[in-house]
């Protein structure tokens, strides 16, 4: 399973231990993921996401996940995510009646 996050796209990055005698050993910062469950209100379902702790503080300021996802670029969505935007967006869309 990748250490990426759906909704941001946050990844591992790579650095340095350095001591006190300036050695320098690989090492990798991992995202601070978790896995939630954020409910859609156009699409009225519950998805389990795996997501960094910030996007989960993120998604809160900006007012639930449906609100996240037709604000973010699709580059940083996770496949599945975009796939969610998509659904989201269609329910949102008004029907056109004959």
């Amino acid at each position: 399973m990748a250490r990426r996050c759906e909704l941001t796209g946050k990844d591992v990055l790579v650095g340095h231990w350095v001591s006190h005698a300036n050695n320098k050993t690989k090492r990798r910062f991992s995202p601070n993921l978790t896995e939630v469950s954020l409910a859609s209100d156009a699409l009225k379902q519950i998805f389990r996401l795996r997501i960094s702790t910030q996007a989960l503080r993120t998604v809160d300021h900006r007012g639930g996940l449906d609100a996240f996802l037709m604000k973010a670029r699709d580059a940083e969505l996770s496949p599945r995510a975009r796939r969610l935007k998509r659904e989201i967006s269609r329910a949102k869309a008004p029907v056109a009646s004959a």
